[in-house]
């Protein structure tokens, strides 16, 4: 092929081949990307459900216990006068089955009524005064004293203790006696001991009507009172999660229970007891790391540069045959050159001697074409030569050497060969040639001159020898009129 098709061939080939590599790795970088983004995915959903099957978890324990509180309610409510002895098998019995770690009994007391409560109950009422000191409750219109309490520790109890006058714990008796719902505090020390929540819901009147919140006031009768530590809804939070998984459980910007600090990357739920909400943070350390993105982006790279030097390898060897073509090719026609037709008639020459065969040599001229380069210009006898050497691979065979060994001069080499095979070979390629209509017109017919001369068994002709006779018959051709064919004697 021409020597330009063979290079845009080539080059063609080096940018799909530089192509394919980038794709490659790209395409491997892509793939650990998206590998890696489904690994984290997949981690933060898993997370996530940790989280909010945690918050369930220590939602449901402590509801658990809030519910059992509204069942002793409904029991405080029926008793005029509850005894020690009943409330403790109500009180205990909610410590067993819940997440309570205590739980009491408030009674709402009047100031008329203050005298015969202390009387009757063996302790005065008392209310938290500066610095937490405890002292002799002033003339209040109401007190809401601790008349009966349990826990799990069965520390003193603090019967008497004026609920209603600390200030962090009073609010919520007056949220939960107006609502007539449970009312939770903020996390605070509790009476019973250590960090948690107090739960309070209210006892009203048996019978009475508490559509309204004056009406719920003036029914009011009392609290059943619940303590639930942090550290025990943490722990019932943690109960579902796998080990070394950090968790905080948070009130709003305060960690109330877990680890210290901001947990990064992290899920959170909501854990909601009675009418108040926390928030319940989750950390697994049992993160995805870079092992199997790393190790597709690594092999997919190493591929790329396989295949970028297989590449370079074979566009060097492309090349490497480019060179040898130009070396040995004709730029115009893409035929054999004449040192690539010299070294083929010497490998020729020595075969037939070798097996003892013939061959022939044939050398055409076109005639009269420069003239055509004279009066129609170089480019179109350019196109002449381009259509006279197609018609010359349409009448050779796939063992001939045919190839360009001058401006207008073609040679061809036929192995295998007689006298007069070679003659009608040659005489074909003439006739086949004055038939010939140029594309180009203006372009009159084009005719040739051929000569022959043999090789081979019986002949001790030489490179030379051979190439002379058939010059000399081309020219004798030419004398006799030329178009037409001699075979060197």
């Amino acid at each position: 092929m021409p020597r330009s098709r063979a290079a845009s061939g080539v080059r063609a080939s080096n940018v799909l081949g530089l192509a394919a590599v980038i794709l490659i790795a790209a395409g491997s970088v892509a793939v650990a990307a998206i590998v890696r983004v489904s690994e984290h995915d997949h981690f933060h959903a898993l997370q996530r459900d940790e989280a909010l099957r945690s918050a369930r978890q220590a939602e449901a324990v402590a509801q658990l216990s809030v519910g059992e509180l509204t069942t002793a309610v409904a029991f405080f409510r029926t008793e005029k006068d509850l005894s020690r002895h009943e409330f403790d098998v109500v009180g205990e019995s909610l410590l067993r089955r819940g997440a309570l770690t205590a739980t009491a009994y408030v009674e709402k007391i009047g100031r008329p009524e203050r005298h015969a409560y202390e009387r009757r109950h063996g302790f005065e009422i008392v209310e938290r005064g500066p610095l937490g000191r405890r002292h002799r409750a002033g003339p209040r219109p109401t007190y809401f004293p601790v008349t009966f309490a349990v826990a799990e520790q069965h520390p003193k109890p603090p019967f008497g203790y004026d609920v209603g006058s600390d200030s962090g714990r009073g609010p919520y008796l007056a949220t939960a006696r107006d609502s007539g719902r449970p009312a939770a505090t903020r996390v605070m020390p509790l009476i019973a001991g250590g960090q948690g929540i107090n739960v309070y819901r209210p006892v009203y009147r048996d019978g009475a009507r508490v559509s309204t919140v004056a009406e719920r006031r003036a029914a009011l009768v009392g609290f059943a009172a619940g303590a639930f530590r942090v550290d025990d809804l943490a722990a019932a939070a943690i109960s579902t999660l796998p080990e070394n998984v950090d968790i905080q459980l948070r009130s709003g910007d305060d960690v109330v229970a877990g680890a210290d600090g901001a947990l990064e990357d992290s899920a959170q739920a909501p854990v909601t007891i009675a009418d108040r909400t926390w928030l319940l943070v989750v950390r697994d350390p049992d993160r995805p790391g870079v092992g199997l993105p790393l190790l597709i982006a690594v092999f997919g790279i190493s591929m790329a540069a396989l295949v970028g030097a297989l590449v370079l390898i074979w566009s060097r060897n492309e090349r490497m045959r480019e060179l040898q073509r130009e070396a040995s090719q004709d730029p115009l026609t893409g035929l054999n050159n004449r040192r690539r037709f010299e070294e083929d008639l010497h490998r020729e020459l020595a075969r037939s001697l070798r097996e003892g065969t013939t061959g022939a040599v044939l050398i055409l001229d076109l005639d009269n074409f420069k003239q055509v380069n004279d009066t129609l210009g170089h480019p179109v006898g350019d196109r002449v030569i381009e259509e006279v050497a197609a018609v010359l691979r349409g009448r050779v065979r796939e063992t001939d050497v045919l190839a360009r060994v001058g401006g207008d001069e073609f040679a061809i080499v036929l192995p295998n060969c007689d006298s007069g095979e070679s003659r009608r070979v040659g005489e074909s390629i003439a006739t086949a040639i004055r038939e010939h209509a140029p594309d180009t017109e203006g372009v009159p017919r084009i005719t040739t001159s051929v000569g022959i001369a043999m090789f081979g068994a019986g002949s001790e002709q030489g490179f030379d020898s051979v190439l002379s006779e058939a010059d000399a018959a081309m020219y004798a051709a030419k004398d006799a009129g030329r178009d037409g064919v001699r075979v060197a004697v």
